[in-house]
């Protein structure tokens, strides 16, 4: 572990959560920092329409997600907002974006109201292939109701976000114009993530610091570009980005 992990999981152990096989006590932590991000229209039916994955930082009135989440948000009759809570009691409240990084595909959301827990960031240097790690969200949506999902993952390869492709006709306009930006590494996952996924935290099973953030759809477009049906492979993009975005 590096300073600051041995740091936090010191004052988890004061409170019985830091140990070995301790990610039932993490996932509890977790939890309550996990959102669901959609918009509301009162008029629609059903009112609230789920896009994706959050989690809250920072002040506790911040939350991350991926940037491709909120591009759905089109009709001006939608409030974009936050879903917290779980099942049928869950609560929507209202947010807005404040900052996009739209390279990374990271989006900062504010809303308002009492402050929820906060996640805390890892520097995402220090991850290693082999690393276990874990994510929790929502990877159907709202179609299992709104219940946090925890996925255990280990850190199969730090790869570049974007390949060039074998042949011409895999060139797509996307692709293109990620490989004419510069080319970082994202982590690659053997776990199995569903759409409803994005957004959601990638974090330590013992300490809870967050490492990363879940995104299928955003590398998967330039990555692995001829795939069509879930490959087993999940992708996280790092969380130094993140950190940056915040600052």
């Amino acid at each position: 572990m590096k300073p600051v992990e041995i740091a936090l999981c010191l004052a988890l152990m004061s409170h019985g959560v830091c140990g070995a096989d301790n990610l039932a006590r993490v996932i509890e932590a977790v939890k309550p920092s996990i959102v669901g991000i959609g918009t509301m229209q009162q008029l629609r039916s059903p009112a609230i329409v789920f896009f994706g994955t959050g989690f809250v930082v920072a002040d506790g009135l911040t939350v991350l997600t991926s940037a491709h989440v909120v591009s759905g948000v089109g009709d001006q009759k939608d409030t974009l907002g936050i879903l917290i809570g779980t099942g049928d009691s869950a609560q929507f409240r209202a947010a807005t974006v404040v900052a996009l990084d739209r390279d990374h595909d990271l989006a900062q959301l504010r809303f308002g109201g009492t402050a929820l827990p906060a996640m805390q960031l890892g520097d995402s240097r220090h991850v290693a292939e082999g690393q276990a790690m874990a994510f929790t969200g929502f990877p159907l949506g709202m179609v299992l109701g709104l219940h946090p999902v925890t996925h255990r993952a280990m850190v199969s390869a730090i790869t570049p976000v974007a390949m060039p492709s074998i042949n011409s006709r895999e060139l797509g306009a996307k692709l293109i114009g990620t490989l004419n930006k510069p080319v970082y590494a994202v982590f690659q996952l053997d776990g199995t993530a569903y759409p409803g996924n994005s957004g959601s935290p990638l974090y330590d099973p013992e300490t809870g610091l967050v490492y990363g953030i879940i995104n299928m759809v955003y590398v998967r477009g330039v990555k692995e570009n001829a795939v069509s049906n879930p490959s087993g492979i999940t992708y996280a993009i790092p969380g130094n980005f993140m950190r940056d975005m915040l600052r």
